[in-house]
């Protein structure tokens, strides 16, 4: 059973910054795409980045150039680095990981971690 495993999340002031990180249970480069999203109190949850297997990397909207996804073989995560962060970035963000091989419709989520953005 694949595991994804969020790190990172915490209080920080607004404009500040914080790294989450994605440590799933097996290697990184097994999956197809990795994506972090977020969920507000009462709001859907949202797409905040995804990243490919080959690299190619994909910002939604509402965190577009305060935010930086990657690949970091060496520890095996896959981070999430937010930048200028603002009150309204207060959410559970969460880790999913979709496709392998041998099962192109593996889709496997964490549980969460809460960042809270205070003024």
């Amino acid at each position: 059973q694949v595991q994804l495993v969020e790190s990172g999340g915490g209080l920080v002031q607004a404009g500040g910054s914080l790294r989450l990180s994605c440590a799933p249970s097996v290697n990184i480069f097994v999956f197809h795409n990795v994506a972090w999203y977020r969920q507000a109190p009462g709001k859907e949850r949202e797409l905040v980045a995804n990243i490919a297997l080959r690299g190619d990397v994909h910002y939604a909207d509402a965190m577009r150039g305060r935010v930086a996804i990657s690949h970091d073989s060496t520890n095996n995560i896959v981070p999430l680095q937010i930048m200028d962060a603002k009150v309204d970035d207060t959410a559970v963000y969460y880790c999913n990981a979709r496709g392998r091989y041998g099962d192109a419709a593996a889709d496997y989520w964490g549980q969460g971690t809460q960042v809270t953005v205070v003024s």
